[in-house]
């Protein structure tokens, strides 16, 4: 009798009790870290932190897990979090380790494809973080911390399903109408966009996750903020002519005031180095 397929309710109770992995050169730095107590302080573990989406959920969800009666507010801000908890408690509780490439040493392809998911959520958090502070945003992490986690669902199904994850790739690829809706339910029996909703609810996640999932919430500007980043970084990622950039460039002007060639000089001009 043939493995039954994993569903929602049992991928949702796995990563519940998974060890989250981590990139290997968030592992890297945080060692460099702990043996450099010169520079080992809440900011520079939080820069390493915010660097890597993977990590951001495993501190977050820990934090959530573990908060105190005393905490009244949802923790966002990785510094704010790091200081709660002390930094021994976090390389105590907390280590660096599963690494991501390690867990996809045989699925090479899964991994290039989890390394772009990553690359595209940082460029996102770093937009949507700058537009945030020119909107005079007084929750600019979170809007940071939102766009970092946008496909942290989609993350964690290719670190820990991967050879499902390349054939909704495949079948997509050979059929560009294909939605990535329609193809993830064919293979998997549910949407990455219901698996990222429940996991976000679940571990309490930035409320602000779950409203960029709610088409009430569309017109609101940290929602657009982060969706507008999100879409820069995926459509640039395919190249600086990508034709759906000019669409970015007005939308954005829009939402910050600006003409759209005054997006697209400030956007060339900011994009972080390696995109």
């Amino acid at each position: 009798m043939p493995d039954q397929i994993p569903t929602l309710t049992d991928w949702i109770a796995r990563f519940g009790q998974a060890e989250i992995p981590v990139l290997r050169h968030s592992a890297r730095e945080l060692e460099r870290l702990q043996h450099e107590n010169g520079n080992l302080n809440a900011r520079t573990v939080a820069g390493v932190v915010t660097d890597d989406p993977l990590m951001t959920v495993k501190l977050l969800r820990h934090m959530q897990l573990h908060k105190g009666a005393h905490q009244r507010h949802e923790l966002v801000d990785v510094k704010q979090a790091l200081l709660m908890m002390g930094l021994e408690t976090f390389f105590r509780d907390l280590p660096a380790q599963p690494v991501a490439e390690d867990m996809l040493q045989r699925h090479k392809e899964a991994l290039l494809y989890l390394l772009r998911t990553v690359r595209r959520a940082q460029r996102s958090a770093y937009y949507a973080f700058d537009w945030a502070l020119r909107l005079h945003d007084l929750h600019a992490e979170e809007v940071q911390v939102s766009a970092l986690l946008t496909h942290f669902a989609e993350m964690l199904m290719w670190c820990f399903n991967p050879g499902p994850m390349l054939e909704i790739r495949r079948r997509q690829l050979s059929d560009p109408t294909l939605r990535s809706v329609d193809a993830q339910r064919q293979i998997l029996g549910f949407s990455g966009t219901e698996l990222q909703q429940q996991l976000a609810a679940e571990w309490r996640l930035p409320e602000l996750l779950l409203n960029l999932l709610d088409p009430a919430q569309s017109g609101a500007a940290r929602v657009r903020n982060v969706t507008l980043a999100v879409n820069l970084a995926r459509h640039s990622a395919q190249g600086w002519d990508n034709p759906a950039l000019p669409d970015d460039y007005r939308d954005i002007g829009a939402l910050l005031r600006m003409e759209p060639e005054r997006v697209r000089a400030m956007v060339m001009h900011e994009t972080p180095s390696g995109g």
